[in-house]
């Protein structure tokens, strides 16, 4: 079984003592191939230097999170643009509006967004997106790209049914995670996933953050890493109705295609 993590926060600092031993978890797991996040101005430069040291194994978003859209000056908009002229950046991204928290004003949150937005025009990468709390929003300033955008992938997916189907009838790509499995906010996904069609369905950890619930024995420490994809796809199999094997071929293939991702190296080693 050959897994593909899409959302891994893997320059998080709690990863600093022991990453590599991380992705060698992972690696045991089934995980061949992993995308690292890039959600700041500060993170998605690390994100592309840890790809850099793992040809062909991980890759890397460059964008600026909702929270993070206050930093997003011209400067840094440069930055990011600079960012996509690598090959290892493979979408534009973490990218969208969040207004459960509103670490950010939101006027600033969707300057950075359209700002992104534009990036994605111009580059033809696809989108790493994040909607919490602003649908409506979300939706108009995407409907002002119509016809401008690649593909673009709903990351993080918790939302409504009226908001799956309507990404669903963009044509976007849905991301889930453990969120899944948690039974306090997450017991409604067990229905809504068997509506997403396999071509446009992918899994991640977003680790460190959303360690599965349903875990055992749970382990002692509640951060999340992409080893744990492997029990998020068992989950997601048997709420779809369908093997575990099946449900891992299709996301992997999915993600693949939509990442425009490289066949896996057969033996992943850091490049010095």
């Amino acid at each position: 079984m050959q897994l593909i993590d899409i959302g891994a926060n893997l320059t998080h600092d709690s990863f600093d003592p022991d990453r590599d031993a991380v992705l060698q978890r992972a690696r045991d797991a089934g995980v061949v191939q992993m995308v690292v996040t890039g959600a700041s101005r500060e993170h998605s430069p690390l994100a592309l230097k840890l790809a850099k040291r793992h040809p062909g194994e991980l890759f890397a978003t460059a964008g600026v999170h909702p929270h993070h859209a206050s930093e997003y000056t011209a400067e840094c908009d440069a930055e990011m643009r600079e960012l996509h002229t690598h090959a290892e950046v493979v979408a534009v991204g973490e990218c969208g509006l969040d207004y459960f928290r509103d670490f950010s004003p939101r006027p600033a949150q969707r300057r950075a967004f359209e700002l992104q937005l534009q990036i994605a025009a111009e580059t033809g990468k696809p989108l790493f997106l994040h909607q919490r709390d602003a649908h409506a929003d979300f939706m108009a300033m995407m409907r002002n790209f119509d016809g401008r955008l690649g593909p673009a992938v709903v990351h993080c997916f918790t939302g409504t049914r009226e908001e799956l189907f309507d990404y669903l009838d963009r044509d976007w790509h849905i991301g889930i995670t453990g969120w899944l499995c948690d039974e306090r906010r997450g017991q409604h996904l067990r229905e809504l996933v068997k509506h997403i069609p396999a071509n446009r369905l992918m899994i991640e950890t977003d680790a460190p953050y959303l360690l599965p619930r349903t875990v055992k024995p749970a382990p002692s420490h509640r951060r999340n890493e992409p080893f744990y994809l492997a029990h998020i796809v068992e989950e997601l199999a048997r709420d779809r109705g369908e093997g575990v094997e099946t449900a891992a071929a299709n996301s992997t293939a999915t993600a693949r295609a939509f990442f425009r991702l490289p066949l896996p190296p057969t033996a992943a080693q850091p490049s010095e």
